[in-house]
């Protein structure tokens, strides 16, 4: 049972008709007021509800006198005596409908300046006016509700974490620079001249020294920091869930991490989709759905039709597969009525991400109920490649099939995009439902051009397959990883891996991605020093708490579920941060500041 807190108020959410007759006091900003010609109603409001107030002059000429100079966002103390609602004027919308307290005595505790956007309307306000005045923003109703849900969310996590033996614990904010991916926020030390403490971009190696230290389940609700350009899904401050768990395999914290997920969808109305959550390997995941966090609310699946298309007469198709290259298509519902200018936008949209150009069929019923398309290309295609086309996209008469003839990863990543595109225009998620499914099976590495040489796809700390080990003196790119990332409507929501536990395939690691070993030891000496003292094996995820919010509360941008976000340049504009600071606080850094060089025209 919920222990209420001592209150010497009533709050504006909880007064029902079995109150009537009670005499209270409730605080809260004025929501609106509305003046009948003598007798005034006004709407209080907390956090907890809305309660309405009547004013009348006959019973209350002070407080009436109050009421005329009140307007909305004041913040009042109203003392007064619970009444049902006159018959016929009840709001069954609102819990506390059925009763109204007749004012006894107003105190304007505080008065308000007219607000600069209303806050009891969700109509929509311009985004960088709510971010400078949050204060304001996080006073409507939407807001309020995305920051208890997010409450909910955390309160849930440690719930269930803490009822499964895990032990919270803190780790440190002002850490060391190490090459994890992103670029750190850098911390200048006032006591050590040039040097520089880093904020974390997550705690992963000191989970990993804390499964040394024996302390096998660990988690904390962390604060990260990421300098990176921002989107939609990022912030330069975000907070994850970060879990560690010793003497475990990968279907251990699968398991954990889907009765977690279920708990937190089991706090909304939403439904989810499928359980167990399905599980894609990375391979598969990138040919049917062009992505390795595919949306699985809707089908829209990618084809590969080379074997179909590598003897045919269109030499684009033809010279592609024959190139060690592929063809995959997509067919897209109702779209086989696209005009040309349609076809050309969506060909500059593909060429946006690396496609030389976009094949098209718009498919159509021939003649004695053949198929037969409309296309430039369509001269080129055989009966039976047509055929195989349609049948291997699922397309029919109606659809557009879009091509791409290219490397697999260009192809993949273009027809991804487009599936997605179309996915979102013709309303194909069901908005209903939540769908969940595992990535696996992820190569180990990738190659960097800019830099040429292998680099880690998740983070240097993860595992390979144990059958896969091998490899990795005769073909790196075809190592495996013990990784695995949790997917929810198209956003990755967590990711983790099985960790190195062993202090030589841990260098070896390092080594492979081109660093020397003087690098090795001054970077991650801490690291290996710990596992050569008995390292467990160990593995851990890490979901985020702000996407995991925002797709819960039906939200498009972190920024909605976070109380104090960035706007997309990265400033905080009600703060106007970052800012210039005192030439003394420079010097005691021992920071000067030297302005950029910016090139000249021409």
């Amino acid at each position: 049972m919920a222990v209420r807190m001592h209150r010497s108020y009533t709050t504006c959410g909880e007064l029902r008709a079995g109150d009537a007759g009670s005499v209270v006091t409730i605080k809260g900003w004025v929501n609106r007021r509305r003046d009948h010609g003598g007798l005034i109603f006004l709407d209080i409001r907390d956090r907890y509800g809305l309660t309405q107030v009547v004013v009348n002059p006959e019973h209350s000429a002070e407080a009436h006198a109050v009421a005329e100079h009140v307007r909305s966002e004041f913040v009042m103390q109203v003392t007064g005596t619970v009444q049902p609602r006159p018959e016929g004027t009840e709001n069954p919308n609102m819990p506390t409908g059925a009763i109204e307290v007749v004012a006894d005595a107003l105190v304007v505790l505080n008065p308000a300046k007219t607000t600069p956007f209303e806050i009891n309307d969700e109509s929509a306000v311009d985004e960088s006016l709510r971010l400078e005045y949050r204060y304001l923003d996080l006073r409507r109703p939407r807001m309020q509700r995305n920051l208890m849900l997010r409450h909910q969310i955390v309160r849930t996590i440690r719930r269930y974490l803490d009822e499964r033996d895990f032990v919270e614990i803190e780790t440190p904010i002002l850490i060391k620079s190490t090459p994890e991916g992103a670029r750190d926020y850098l911390v200048p030390s006032r006591v050590y001249p040039g040097q520089f403490y880093a904020l974390p971009q997550s705690p992963q190696q000191m989970k990993q020294i804390l499964m040394v230290a024996g302390m096998d389940r660990y988690y904390q609700i962390a604060r990260c920091f990421r300098d990176e350009d921002q989107r939609s899904d990022r912030q330069p401050e975000f907070t994850q869930l970060d879990l560690e768990m010793s003497f475990v395999d990968m279907e251990d914290i699968i398991q954990l991490t889907e009765g977690l997920f279920i708990e937190l969808v089991g706090l909304t109305d939403y439904q989810i989709q499928a359980e167990p959550f399905p599980r894609l390997t990375y391979a598969e995941a990138m040919l049917r759905y062009g992505s390795d966090k595919p949306d699985l609310r809707y089908g829209l699946e990618i084809a590969d039709v080379s074997e179909v298309v590598a003897g045919s007469e269109f030499g684009v198709f033809a010279n592609a597969v024959a190139g060690g290259g592929v063809v995959r298509a997509i067919a897209v519902p109702g779209r086989g009525s696209s005009s040309r200018g349609q076809i050309d936008e969506l060909t500059s949209f593909a060429k946006q991400f690396g496609a030389k150009g976009l094949a098209w069929l718009a498919l159509e019923e021939g003649d004695g109920g053949t198929r037969s398309a409309r296309s430039p290309i369509a001269k080129f295609l055989s009966q039976a490649e047509l055929d195989d086309i349609a049948e291997s996209t699922g397309g029919s008469t109606g659809d557009l099939v879009l091509l791409v003839a290219d490397k697999a990863e260009i192809a993949a990543n273009v027809l991804g995009r487009l599936r997605e595109r179309f996915g979102h225009e013709l309303g194909l998620a069901d908005p209903t439902v939540t769908s969940f499914c595992w990535v696996i099976d992820f190569p180990l590495f990738g190659w960097d051009n800019d830099n040429q040489r292998w680099d880690s796809l998740h983070h240097p700390f993860t595992a390979p397959m144990d059958e896969d080990i091998a490899l990795l003196d005769s073909d790196v790119g075809a190592v495996r990883s013990k990784a695995y990332d949790i997917v929810l409507n198209g956003y990755e929501v967590g990711g983790g891996s099985i960790r190195i536990h062993d202090q030589q395939l841990q260098s070896r690691m390092f080594q492979l991605m081109g660093h020397e070993q003087e690098e090795i030891d001054a970077q991650f000496g801490h690291l290996l020093r710990a596992f050569e003292y008995g390292a467990p094996p160990h593995g851990g995820i890490a979901p985020g708490v702000d996407r995991i919010a925002m797709i819960l509360a039906g939200e498009d941008t972190l920024r909605e579920v976070m109380a104090f976000p960035k706007n997309q340049s990265a400033r905080d504009v009600m703060f106007d941060a970052p800012g210039d600071v005192e030439p003394k606080q420079l010097h005691e850094l021992h920071i000067r500041v030297v302005e950029p060089v910016v090139a000249k025209s021409g």
